[in-house]
């Protein structure tokens, strides 16, 4: 990421800056891997160490379900689920690098949340909400990839209720290497540019106190309340922050003949990519076949999640729909999509991949809203 600077801060790190009355504000340092990687120091009105109370611990537990080992298929807009952000999750799978949830929010966050363990990365399906932390407020829209680094204090507005997709992360997420230059600038080849991504606009500070706050733990939530309002900032600078960037800004990288998915690559996470796939022109070579190949995952499963378009490589995909395809099992497009793909020029699409490189599991409850007969639709 790059250097932001919002609000009032002191002209050097760890000194003393003080109000126009002579009181003193204080510095918090928020940082990755100890001391050693990206940071940033924010200034609080208040100390910002003050808890007021501890209250109860919520367990979470992540169960698996048992089935055959087969390529699979989710209508995830059938889960009736409700709530607000946090509440409203469902998992769908998980490793041990991560988990990925569906959410359909309708509520707004009557408190805080903040994910110590995990970095967060949601995308917006449909509907809009005011996202505000720490650092600054967002406007979330369809089609918009919410990063939200692990440690940031936020909540979330739903101002018309909101379908996402979330993934939790044990690891850091970020913008992969192959798209950085060695001083993090985004090269000419990438997809997208520092120009795409919008960072937090920086609000008044708040002045509360007894401020409800989950933080959310490897084994569940824990319940606290402040004594001083986190959101009381009255500068920050650095490096950390949650920022976003909108999946139709993201630009295909075409060729004249089938590229490979690591094109639509958008994010790189310890154990798994995130690919974006957008409406794009076919290959141009005059016998190219703009179909994707039969493949096997030999080291990696794979899950897409189908946005919105027309999905030229097979047919029963709905907006909303996500499948897995698991190491082991050769999939691509359904008989006839292959051969018949030959001659198209464009397609109209947006999709979600999310290629892991250890195996997921499958979570409960998920039975209901399985295309039972998705393994078969390979047989002619």
């Amino acid at each position: 990421m790059f250097y932001i600077k919002q609000g009032s801060i002191p002209n050097k790190r760890h000194i003393q800056h003080r109000d126009k009355d002579g009181s003193l504000f204080f510095e918090e340092h928020i940082s990755r891997e100890g001391f050693s990687s990206i940071y940033s120091n924010v200034y609080h009105q208040k100390m910002p160490t003050e808890v007021k109370k501890i209250e109860e611990f919520v367990n979470i537990d992540s169960v698996k379900a048992q089935g055959k080992h087969k390529n699979r298929h989710y209508f995830t807009k059938k889960l009736k689920i409700s709530g607000d952000v946090i509440d409203s999750r469902k998992l769908l799978f998980f490793n041990d690098d991560l988990s990925i949830y569906k959410l359909h929010v309708n509520k707004n966050m009557n408190y805080l949340y903040r994910n110590s363990h995990f970095d967060e990365l949601l995308y917006v399906q449909s509907g809009k909400s005011d996202f505000s932390s720490n650092f600054g407020n967002l406007k979330l829209v369809p089609g918009d990839y919410l990063m939200i680094p692990r440690g940031v204090i936020w909540k979330m507005d739903v101002k018309d209720s909101i379908r996402c997709l979330l993934i939790e992360s044990k690891g850091p997420i970020e913008i992969p290497k192959k798209y950085r230059n060695r001083f993090g600038q985004l090269m000419e080849h990438s997809p997208f540019c520092e120009r795409d991504i919008v960072t937090p606009t920086f609000q008044k500070p708040i002045s509360k106190s007894n401020v409800k706050l989950k933080i959310r733990l490897q084994g569940g939530i824990q319940n606290y309340t402040l004594k001083n309002h986190p959101f009381d900032l009255i500068g920050w600078d650095g490096f950390y922050y949650p920022w976003k960037f909108n999946i139709n800004d993201f630009e295909p990288i075409t060729g004249s003949i089938h590229q490979p998915p690591p094109i639509h690559q958008t994010f790189q996470g310890m154990g798994f990519v995130v690919c974006s796939f957008v409406s794009r022109l076919f290959d141009y070579h005059k016998d190219a076949i703009p179909s994707p190949y039969p493949h096997s995952n030999v080291d990696s499963d794979e899950v897409i999640f189908y946005s919105m378009g027309e999905f030229m490589s097979r047919e029963g995909i709905e907006n909303e729909s996500i499948t897995l395809h698991p190491s082991g099992i050769t999939h691509g497009p359904q008989p006839g999509k292959y051969e018949g793909s030959i001659g198209k020029i464009k397609t109209e699409e947006l999709a979600v991949m999310i290629d892991t490189f250890k195996p997921l599991n499958i979570a409960t409850g998920l039975h209901k809203i399985e295309d039972k007969k998705y393994w078969s639709s390979w047989i002619k």
